[in-house]
């Protein structure tokens, strides 16, 4: 087999990457796709994979225009996204990613659990809830110099996005509390880092306090699709959620939403999820996307807690999401611990771009802030500036008279 055939596709199988290369033919690899045929292309350099072969770009007419985000998807549409064929889903959501984002980039973020344990609320999965008898034990409100440390450490071994978490329903009538989460999202503010806060449900006016403290991010994930939502939640509403995720983005901070796979759900609730996501007025600025850690004393226990989610099935959720929510940040959330470092480069290669850094993530086990740092000096990834947004990346194209296979038309060599 030639240069191209050979060490191309070891070297992207090596970094734990699929190519969708179907077949080589002599000096040239010819990637036939099953519905856009485009004409030949150059190939430029945008990174080198190894010393000895560039990389290369194919132009592409993806079902998804990072500079024209879509908002009118049909749930029909995601779904023939969701379910086509899984090489074609990744080369799709790669070609859409590296238009909008720089691919070697990866946000780091901490999230902190301000207050731990005591909500009310009967979300199944949670360990946080009164409902259920688990390992957590209800803990007042950290003071701010324990957050204000716990901050300046995160942005010491990379984060740029620090994020606070309470176990509340809502913030309601709690004054005294709210007035100390302003004050704690200043001061982190003015470490010159992203923030983001999660304390249940928000009105309008302590929304605006929020966003008038300084905040970055709020997050209120929707969990589920409409339809199954019901089944693991019955304490607060699928309204409430999109009522405060209306109220965050109408005070000017950006929505942080996503959800949690492994609940029982169907793939057609997945597709549900993102259709809700991907026809919100605006999308959101980020989309964490989480395996279910099961907790004992939960009804989502490990005793009887759903077939546990592969590294295929988030991997396909990342880059359906990745396709219609292209300006988005798709990031890897609770249960990294359970994909090895060759399936994350898959879900990175898939179009996620960040992930949850530190050991712990509220109150479940997460990778370590070290052995982050071991996968991304693996891989080659380099962590994102805070504050950084997507930006729009085009390739020329050449003109040719006919419609025709993609080529990669030439190998620069080092």
């Amino acid at each position: 087999m030639h240069l191209l055939g050979g060490n191309l596709m070891a070297l992207l199988l090596a970094r734990g990457t699929l190519a969708a290369a179907r077949c080589w033919r002599g000096d040239q690899a010819v990637l036939r796709r099953s519905r856009v045929m485009k004409q030949v292309v150059p190939v430029s350099a945008l990174r080198p994979l190894a010393s000895s072969v560039a990389a290369y770009s194919l132009d592409l007419d993806p079902p998804a225009d990072p500079a024209t985000p879509r908002h009118d998807w049909t749930r029909s549409e995601i779904d023939a996204i969701f379910n086509q064929p899984f090489s074609e889903l990744l080369h799709q959501a790669s070609a859409v990613h590296r238009q909008a984002f720089d691919p070697q980039e990866v946000q780091r973020c901490t999230l902190l659990s301000i207050k731990t344990g005591g909500c009310t609320e009967d979300c199944k999965y949670c360990s946080q809830s009164v409902r259920y008898k688990t390992h957590v034990k209800p803990t007042p409100t950290l003071k701010l110099n324990e957050v204000l440390e716990a901050a300046r450490r995160a942005k010491a071994v990379g984060s740029t996005r620090f994020c606070m978490g309470a176990a509340w329903r809502e913030m309601g009538r709690k004054k005294k509390a709210f007035a100390e989460i302003l004050e704690m999202v200043r001061e982190v503010r003015k470490l010159d880092m992203e923030v983001c806060c999660t304390l249940g449900m928000l009105n309008e006016v302590q929304a605006m306090q929020l966003k008038e403290a300084g905040l970055t991010a709020y997050n209120h994930n929707l969990d589920t699709s409409p339809e199954f939502y019901p089944k693991v939640i019955t304490t607060r509403s699928y309204e409430d959620r999109l009522q405060t995720i209306e109220n965050v983005r109408n005070a000017g901070i950006s929505v942080c939403c996503g959800g949690i796979l492994g609940l029982g759900e169907s793939e057609n609730d997945r597709v549900g999820l993102l259709h809700t996501l991907a026809t919100l007025p605006e999308h959101p600025e980020s989309v964490p996307i989480n395996a279910l850690v099961s907790v004992d004393g939960t009804p989502l226990g490990a005793e009887s807690a759903p077939e546990p989610v592969t590294a295929l099935d988030m991997t396909r959720m990342i880059a359906t999401a990745r396709l219609v929510m292209p300006r988005t940040m798709i990031r890897l959330s609770a249960g990294r611990l359970d994909f090895t470092e060759a399936e994350q480069a898959l879900m990175f290669f898939a179009g996620a771009n960040s992930v949850f850094s530190g050991d712990q993530l509220l109150t479940t086990p997460n990778p370590s802030d070290d052995k982050d740092q071991a996968l991304f000096d693996k891989l080659g990834l380099q962590g994102k500036p805070a504050f950084k947004e997507a930006v729009n990346v085009r390739h020329e194209r050449l003109q040719a008279p006919a419609p025709g296979p993609i080529r990669i038309t030439h190998v620069r060599r080092q």
